[in-house]
């Protein structure tokens, strides 16, 4: 007994139909339970678990009859059967066990494969059976040099979809550009095609040999470096304000707090791109350049930083250009000058009223703080304030919710220690005393408010010195509060460092103002 008819006998021995169907069962309850995706390979399995069954049991009748194609019927079974056990072991190697230990195999190697274990089935059956291979495989090559002729294009493919998954230029994840501008994610890399997903829920089919034959761009792919592709967005200021200032006041804005999938190396920039470009002489282009870290979200992130663009130039009073054909300027009567100026002083007015610290100024003094008041919107995530700087103003909030965060020590973790919530004040302390941040402020949400400076907040002060001392009294319980927070202060040390606080701030406002005792 030969090697070949040996293993044949041990395989349909070891292999009966009822083992078969066990074995097929459990693979189905395993594909069903964890690999629901490769149903259609157990669906081969299955069609060709069924032709094994019925040639076997063509073979049975055909014993029992006096037809002479038995040992053709056999072969036939015997092949069938071989090719069920294969691919039924692919399932489970390829599609089952491998992916449960992590080990990623490439669709192309596993089909390879699969057709060296057909050729080596078909082999050991025929070779079992007595049959010459060698006149199988001359007209098999016949066969596959017409079928070779005819299908050149697709042939091309195929080799080209080896090629890309040999190399690894082109790899599913990646993100691409092809040659027509459409951009998408590559999600499999197949026999004859290659599969990419745009940001439009549509599928592309590209073929292998088109893909190598032409130029395509892997969007954010850099030798050792993350996955980040850089983005711009567009604006225009007209020339009243110099480009070093737009480009500053945007600049420091996008740099001051993180955005999402926004990357912080490269740090965002803004730049002026040119004058007068596309017949707008009345204006100049200024462009944001930003590293995008998720490229499957690039709208949502844009209209992120437009709204950053738009709140910075607001804070900076830098208004956006206006479209052309509308007039540039149109200087306004005195009546329509006087209107519009109530309405801005009404508006500071009521936002001086709402806040705690200055419930005491009396109308006129409100007043003179009013017209020192500078609009300063911010949008959700930016930071107002850091903690341990320097600035001499508040901030007075209007509408809107920001939260206080400290950090106890310089690389320690950040935490809210409070919310406020319009109407309020924050970064009193520098304004009154010349002290650095003892937290940092971010927007919860968007927000609208003022800023007072030092210059307009001094006249008051001088005017009416009593001021300080009521002023200290809400600073000092304002800052124990946080101090309780940072410190775990109990109810009677909490009480005694308020009133050290309170004499305290009060020297050093009015060491700061130049306030006499």
């Amino acid at each position: 007994m030969t090697l070949d008819v040996a293993a044949l006998e041990l395989l349909s021995h070891l292999v009966e139909p009822g083992s078969l169907t066990a074995g097929l069962i459990v693979a189905a309850l395993l594909v069903n339970r964890f690999a629901m995706e490769h149903r259609r390979q157990l669906r081969r399995v299955v069609l060709l678990y069924g032709l094994y069954l019925t040639s076997w049991l063509v073979a049975a009748v055909a014993r029992s009859s006096p037809l002479g194609a038995l040992t053709w019927i056999e072969v036939t079974t015997d092949l069938l059967l071989a090719f069920t056990v294969v691919n039924l072991a692919a399932l489970l190697v390829f599609d089952l066990l491998l992916p449960a230990l992590a080990i990623e195999v490439l669709t192309i190697v596993s089909d390879l494969a699969l057709g060296v274990a057909y050729v080596f089935a078909a082999a050991v059956v025929f070779s079992a059976a007595h049959v010459d291979v060698t006149s199988v495989v001359a007209a098999s090559s016949i066969a596959a040099a017409v079928v070779t002729l005819s299908l050149q294009s697709t042939l091309g493919n195929v080799i080209g979809g080896i090629a890309l998954q040999m190399d690894g230029s082109v790899q599913p994840g990646d993100w691409i550009q092809l040659e027509n501008g459409k951009q998408g994610k590559v999600t499999a890399v197949r026999w004859r095609h290659t599969v990419v997903e745009t940001r439009d829920w549509d599928t592309i089919i590209v073929p292998n040999a088109s893909l190598l034959s032409s130029q395509i761009v892997i969007l954010g792919k850099r030798e050792g470096k993350p996955v980040q592709h850089r983005m711009w967005v567009y604006f225009h200021v007209d020339y009243r304000w110099a480009p070093t200032l737009v480009s500053r006041t945007v600049q420091d804005a996008l740099r001051a707090s993180e955005l999402p999938n926004v990357s912080n190396s490269p740090p965002p920039d803004c730049i002026c791109m040119d004058f007068a470009r596309d017949r707008r002489e009345s204006f100049g282009l200024y462009a944001v350049r930003y590293w995008l870290t998720d490229l499957a979200v690039d709208d949502p992130t844009s209209a992120a930083v437009r709204a950053r663009v738009y709140s910075a130039l607001r804070r900076g009073g830098i208004e956006l250009a206006k479209p052309s054909m509308m007039v540039f300027h149109a200087p306004a009567d005195d009546e329509d000058a006087l209107r519009t100026k109530a309405r801005r002083e009404e508006r500071a007015l009521q936002a001086l009223r709402r806040v705690e610290l200055f419930a005491r100024l009396t109308d006129e003094e409100c007043q003179d703080l009013a017209d020192h008041l500078v609009h300063a919107p911010f949008t959700a995530g930016e930071t107002l304030t850091h903690q341990g700087a320097v600035a001499h103003y508040l901030y007075i909030v209007v509408e809107g919710r920001v939260d206080v965060v400290t950090q106890v020590t310089p690389d320690g973790p950040s935490r809210v220690v409070a919310t406020i919530e319009g109407p309020g004040f924050i970064g009193e302390m520098g304004l009154m005393t010349g002290e650095s941040r003892l937290a940092s402020v971010v927007a919860q949400t968007d927000i609208e408010c003022y800023r007072l400076d030092k210059p307009g907040f001094e006249k008051v002060l001088q005017d009416r010195p009593a001021l300080a001392a009521e002023f200290s009294e809400i600073l000092a319980r304002r800052r124990v509060e946080l101090l309780t927070v940072r410190e775990g202060l109990d109810a009677a040390s909490k009480s005694e460092r308020q009133l050290a606080e309170r004499d305290r701030i009060l020297d050093r406002i009015r060491v700061f103002f130049g306030l006499e005792d």
